[in-house]
């Protein structure tokens, strides 16, 4: 049996610049791969959609097979992961349905829908900057600034604990990378403590000082008696500070490459402004923000015709399945922003664990590519250079001349 070491290596020269030819050598070599350092990789569409959808785990504390970049620890136990393991990225049911009912509720499509004019503001500022500079970096300008402004404004953070705050965060995410070495762990462990008793702070002062924000509804969240306890509430914002802002990030940034790439797609969004919902999905699926997603198996999994046994980190590779030529047809590896299938694509998750904050992201790509496109018809790349992640991978900057 091939093992994904031996077809799929993201250190590889050039991964990070287009690693999808080595998603397709992983797809072509089988349903399941086994790594020898502990792990599974699952890539084709159709069963990385049925692993979303699974009730398999995401709590490490089920884990038999403990893959090596993990060796480290002797125990999993959930006081040394990031944010106590208690966010509900960590949690299955019935926990994560009790988190996730008492976040939502403070998370409404109504809230998201409020936040419109704010985006649209935010977005023109962007571009004004942009048009009188000439040339500038995309990533400062636009792609980062407007989803960590909207999430800082929706959480009501205080703008003097940004930069710290940020700086914590582009840290605590190297977690979602595989492999990270024990250096790296240890750096992410140190931020992610010292992340958590700044958000602990930030609560309390919260609490003295309440307004119309998500944290104060976050702590005065309840459904039928229930609260979430300090530890709870302290790891959910965390969470969401991170997710609602990081990947969206990326997103924006590579959507915008994406187009400048392929300028017969930027002409049809330009004079097609209907395709503006459709072209959200299929950038996301074009260019995956989030390459990789895990499960740790409760029962035996069955994967073609290959048994996973109970007990195993199981990674489902994201980008890999958004390229699947078997489902999404030959001309998978182009964009096509009309694609009719494109919002069947993975990139938000699915079942229990579909992004709470896919409303929020959807929303602020629908009105970034639209108004670039039509604010920039020349536009061209100058220069890019990616940030090394193999995850949560994305463009630390995108120079543009327009």
């Amino acid at each position: 049996m091939s093992t994904a070491a031996s077809v799929f290596d993201p250190f590889a020269p050039g991964f990070t610049e287009d690693p999808y030819p080595h998603y397709a050598r992983l797809r072509a070599a089988g349903p399941a791969l086994e790594h020898p350092l502990g792990f599974w990789l699952v890539s084709r569409h159709a069963d990385v959609a049925a692993l979303q959808r699974s009730a398999h785990s995401v709590d490490e504390q089920h884990l038999r097979h403990l893959p090596a970049w993990k060796s480290g620890s002797a125990e999993v136990r959930k006081e040394s992961r990031v944010m106590g393991g208690l966010s509900m990225l960590d949690q299955d049911p019935p926990d994560h349905t009790r988190l996730r009912r008492l976040v939502s509720k403070a998370f409404t499509p109504r809230s998201i829908e409020a936040l419109q004019p704010r985006v649209e503001e935010l977005v023109a500022q962007a571009l004004a900057r942009i048009a009188a500079a000439g040339t500038a970096d995309v990533v400062a300008e636009l792609a980062f600034p407007l989803p960590f402004t909207i999430i800082s404004e929706m959480l009501g953070i205080p703008v003097g604990d940004h930069t710290r705050l940020r700086e914590l965060t582009e840290i605590v995410v190297l977690v979602f990378e595989p492999f990270a070495s024990p250096e790296t762990q240890a750096r992410i462990r140190a931020a992610n403590q010292e992340l958590f008793a700044m958000v602990r702070e930030l609560i309390r002062w919260k609490r003295d000082n309440p307004g119309d924000d998500l944290l104060t509804a976050l702590i005065e969240a309840e459904h039928d008696g229930d609260m979430l306890s300090e530890d709870e509430l302290i790891s959910q914002v965390m969470f969401l500070y991170i997710a609602g802002h990081e990947t969206t990030v990326t997103h924006l940034a590579s959507g915008i490459l994406s187009l400048l790439r392929n300028p017969e797609q930027a002409d049809r969004l330009r004079t097609e402004t209907e395709l503006a919902v459709n072209a959200v999905d299929e950038l996301m699926r074009f260019d995956t923000p989030v390459h990789l997603m895990r499960r740790i198996t409760v029962a035996p999994l069955a994967i073609g015709d290959v048994e996973i046994p109970a007990g195993s980190w199981v990674i489902g590779a994201l980008a890999a399945a958004n390229r699947d030529p078997d489902f999404w047809g030959a001309d998978a590896d182009e964009l096509r922003l009309d694609r009719p299938t494109a919002h069947r694509n993975v990139a938000l998750g699915a079942g229990i664990h579909h992004c709470l904050g896919a409303a929020l992201v959807r929303m602020e790509a629908r009105i970034v590519f639209p108004r670039f496109v039509a604010r920039f018809p020349d536009a061209t790349v100058d220069e890019l250079t990616w940030n090394g992640r193999i995850n949560l991978r994305g463009l630390s900057t995108l120079t543009v001349t327009v």
